[in-house]
């Protein structure tokens, strides 16, 4: 792994689409875009923003997250998530996110991710 520097940080976008709404994933019965998702794409932003600072054979787990969803968000509609780095404690880097829609902030996050050897985490998990 490499130096992972704190204060590093991304925007990323993603357009909602039908399979990503409440009434499709089952977290509710509304057509809002679900807040599972809108974890995912947390998540998927804070992998991608220290993905170039892992080794090969290196990914990264998420081990927590603690989030809001404070706004609704039509399908069809874009999300931009912004997030960055705000610690580094060996293998383990911390992010704050934020996500909004194109009128309001619909989530925070703070989020961690463990560094790991991909092929070692898969065969001890594999050997469950």
């Amino acid at each position: 792994m490499k130096e992972i520097q704190i204060g590093k940080k991304e925007t990323y976008t993603h357009t909602i689409t039908e399979d990503e709404l409440a009434s499709k994933v089952g977290s509710g019965e509304v057509d809002v875009y679900a807040t599972p998702m809108m974890i995912a794409l947390m998540e998927k932003s804070a992998a991608a923003l220290i993905k170039e600072d892992l080794d090969m054979n290196e990914t990264s787990v998420g081990i927590m997250i603690h989030t809001t969803h404070q706004a609704a968000t039509p399908c069809h509609k874009t999300v931009t998530c912004q997030v960055q780095v705000i610690a580094v404690d060996r293998k383990k880097v911390t992010f704050e996110i934020c996500a909004r829609d194109e009128k309001d902030i619909i989530g925070m996050a703070t989020h961690e991710r463990m560094v790991v050897n991909k092929e070692r985490f898969e065969t001890r998990t594999k050997a469950k």
